[in-house]
């Protein structure tokens, strides 16, 4: 059998890597590794196979950045021939990036089986890209494995049979615990006893410059009272030069998009985080890690319902009063979901292999 998965950014790495490693247990599988080079930073890309063993990829379609519309239509005239040649049994696509969409609609054409990796997440809110992405794979997939019982619900809602619904937990989380024992190794020597850690990109935060501005100014004046390290994302990065370079941000730590590894030792060791990712909700929670996520609505609900997580929407003034609370020891207690056990590749291959 062909299997031939699909990686764009940095969250499908993290996704792929240990149903990868799962398959090389089986005889008679053959797999092809496909990059769409959607994230073309090697900060934000390379070294993520490195860290996560993944072999270099069997083919970067190196598509770069773009608008939506570009950065979909490039992937899909450069990956159908690859899906040609091939002739996977499955393509498998990983979270809800454009390279999923992209991918799910030429396999789908060319009468290939699609298996989305965290299926049925749902944010009820179409303005977010990522909400269609999901939306449409979902429609397209013929096997839907998802991360948790809410996503289940909102597939059956929306019609999808149950036959193609399987549960697997949070692969993820896979990766996070096998990475785990490694990530001490690289927690930076001299830390202090409280730090908050910061993660900002989703265009609606930080394409709006007045909020960025304010954002920045609050984190900076927060800064007063504990370290705050803000690993800052290209985009935003972008942002703040053209716009803010001028600030004094004395107190706020900017640093460069850290290595996965880099990244999950200071996520363990943080008082709280900041973000407005949905893999770092998941993540936190796992690690029982107070979260702070500065959206309005988030696709991984159980990360509140059972979660370290709180959805404290996008002014940062109620960022502010919500750290300030963490901060006087208004910790939410919190536990992880079912299934997010570091056997979920364990499980999408077994559904797979059947």
């Amino acid at each position: 059998m062909i299997f031939l998965h699909v990686v764009g950014a940095r969250p499908n790495f993290m996704k792929a890597a240990p149903v990868f490693r799962e398959f090389k247990k089986h005889s008679g599988i053959r797999q092809v590794l496909v990059h769409t080079g959607q994230h073309y930073d090697s900060a934000m890309s390379d070294v993520f196979f490195q860290q996560l063993g993944i072999p270099a990829a069997d083919i970067n379609l190196q598509v770069g950045s773009g608008t939506h519309a570009q950065q979909t239509a490039q992937i899909m005239s450069g990956f159908e021939p690859v899906v040609l040649r091939h002739r996977p049994d499955w393509v498998l696509v990983y979270g809800d990036v454009n390279s999923t969409l992209a991918a799910s609609l030429v396999s789908s054409k060319l009468g290939i089986r699609v298996a989305h990796v965290e299926a049925g997440l749902r944010s009820f809110d179409r303005s977010m890209p990522e909400e269609i992405n999901r939306l449409v794979t979902d429609q397209l997939s013929d096997l839907l494995l998802t991360p948790s019982i809410d996503a289940n619900r909102n597939l059956q809602r929306e019609g999808i049979a149950n036959e193609k619904i399987h549960m697997v937990g949070n692969v993820m989380i896979d990766t996070l615990i096998q990475m785990l024992p490694e990530s001490d190794k690289h927690l930076p020597f001299g830390l202090p006893a409280k730090f908050a850690l910061v993660t900002l990109h989703r265009p609606g935060n930080v394409d709006n410059t007045d909020w960025l501005k304010e954002m920045l100014s609050a984190l900076n004046d927060l800064s007063s009272q504990l370290t705050i390290f803000f690993p800052v994302h290209p985009r935003t990065r972008a942002r703040i030069e053209q716009h803010y370079s001028e600030m004094k941000l004395g107190g706020l730590k900017l640093l460069d998009p850290l290595p996965y590894l880099s990244f999950l030792a200071l996520q363990k060791a943080a008082s709280v985080v900041i973000t407005d990712s949905g893999g770092v909700q998941e993540e936190t929670t796992y690690l029982g890690v107070p979260c702070l996520t500065v959206r309005n609505n988030t696709e991984r609900p159980v990360t509140i319902e059972t979660g370290t997580n709180i959805l404290v929407g996008t002014d940062p003034k109620r960022v502010r009063k919500a750290l300030e609370n963490v901060l006087a020891g208004g910790l939410k207690p919190g536990s992880v979901p079912p299934l997010w056990d570091g056997k979920a590749s364990e499980r999408i291959v077994r559904i797979l292999m059947a």
